[in-house]
């Protein structure tokens, strides 16, 4: 009986700080904080990929959109050809291959090998969920795509994570910015149900008691997140 946690996958980050210090991370909780970072580098792959010549625009706007760099193209063929980029291996290792193959009907390879590093503009992007950091959905991003990707994986949350009896603040934040919220409603008890007749002055002692009861929820109360809800948010696009 274990418990499994998913996280999204990572890669090792190279990060210069702005004391001279250069250090390797791979979790971004481990980042430092902004005003201590320099500039980061992250890793490059050579990545070579064959696909019928019919697909050719479909993988092309696929790498583009994952930040490659088109090197060249060559027929194989005269029906396949092969397409060789620079991408940030970032980009790769999670769902690209399944996206490539979803727009080549199936009939593509993907082959990559790591060149190196590159200075990169990228950021940490943290979850907050009822005010705490999610450690799980932490991840480093281009500071680009930070503010939809936050956005995104905060309007998804909002989908998936059950209502409670209070409500859930759903936050993306950059370093202590929040760039980002959506709310997942209470579920409204009726507290009233069973209060006949037509006492105000007992209606609204009940009524100021369940707010107080669901302020104090809120303060208190842990908020489960479903397994499957963090890999929804794992494939969200930004």
């Amino acid at each position: 009986n274990l418990d499994l946690i998913t996280t999204a996958p990572s890669v090792i980050y190279k990060i210069m700080k702005t004391n001279g210090e250069v250090i390797e991370v791979t979790n971004p909780s481990n980042m430092p904080s902004p005003s201590e970072i320099e500039y980061m580098e992250e890793p490059i792959v050579n990545a070579s990929i064959i696909c019928p010549s019919e697909f050719v625009g479909a993988v092309m706007d696929l790498c583009q959109n994952k930040r490659g760099i088109f090197k060249n193209m060559e027929y194989i063929e005269t029906t396949r050809v092969m397409l060789h980029y620079e991408m940030p291996l970032n980009e790769i290792i999670y769902d690209f291959f399944d996206a490539l193959k979803s727009r080549t009907k199936g009939y593509a390879s993907l082959d990559y090998e790591l060149c190196g590093y590159k200075k990169s503009e990228l950021v940490k992007l943290d979850i907050l969920i009822n005010g705490e950091i999610v450690d799980a959905l932490s991840m480093i991003v281009p500071s680009e795509r930070a503010y939809a990707r936050g956005r995104a994986m905060a309007e998804k949350l909002k989908e998936l994570i059950p209502r409670q009896l209070f409500e859930i603040p759903i936050q993306a934040s950059i370093g202590s910015k929040i760039i980002a919220r959506e709310t997942v409603k209470a579920l409204r008890k009726d507290v009233l149900a069973k209060c006949y007749g037509g006492d105000i002055s007992r209606k609204k002692k009940l009524l100021e008691k369940q707010k107080e009861g669901k302020k104090k929820m809120r303060q208190i109360g842990s908020v489960e997140i479903p397994q499957e809800a963090f890999m929804e948010v794992l494939k969200v696009e930004s």
